[in-house]
């Protein structure tokens, strides 16, 4: 499959060394390039891009994930949005339950039962505990975790080495600060910050 990345970051370049991750380790999948949706927005370290439209999302902010898939997917009606996910990745695959255009980096691990919504973004050295529910559009930056029975929902950010304890929710569109320990249900919409962790 020749894949085409939209957004020209860091976060693009990542969705491209987990596609040719992929293609080494013997899926049939290829980057051909970038594409992003306004070229004036381009900085001088951004990947060279091929046009305004694409495939796999390479872009780290939950809402402009959640937005774009979906003005694709009216667009492009049809389009396959394939699940990308790197061969060290390592959870129970077959009581897992994925959505379409995932992002699963290198050495997420994961146990048995997980959810995962369509366009979540699970970077490098994630933990996901037996059934976890991880919601359309989640982004979990690096080495962050939820313990098992967690409940991220709708376009939920958890930042870097940030945990959230068992059993708990994470309303939509909330954001975990890095390093945070979440100890208590977060309301929709807020901003949870340090240990423990406490509305910002």
């Amino acid at each position: 499959m020749r894949i085409v990345v939209i957004g020209a970051a860091g976060q693009a370049r990542d969705t491209a060394y987990l596609i040719d991750a992929m293609r080494q380790a013997g899926a049939p999948t290829t980057c051909i390039g970038f594409v992003v949706s306004d070229l004036a927005t381009l900085g001088p370290n951004d990947s060279t891009v091929l046009g305004d439209e694409g495939i796999a999302l390479g872009i780290g902010s939950p809402k402009a994930r959640l937005a774009v898939a979906t003005r694709l997917s009216e667009r492009f009606e049809g389009a396959e949005w394939p699940n990308l996910v790197h061969p060290r990745a390592n959870m129970e695959w077959k009581t897992s339950r994925l959505g379409k255009g995932i992002c699963i980096s290198d050495s997420v691990v994961g146990t048995v039962n997980i959810t995962i919504g369509d366009f979540a973004l699970l970077n490098p050295a994630v933990t996901l505990g037996h059934e976890a529910d991880v919601g359309p559009g989640c982004v979990m930056n690096h080495a962050s975790g939820i313990s098992g029975g967690t409940v991220l929902e709708r376009g939920v950010l958890v930042g870097t080495g940030a945990r959230v304890l068992q059993y708990l929710h994470v309303g939509e569109y909330s954001r975990i600060g890095a390093g945070a320990v979440v100890t208590k249900n977060v309301p929709p919409q807020s901003t949870y910050v340090g240990v423990p962790a406490r509305p910002l």
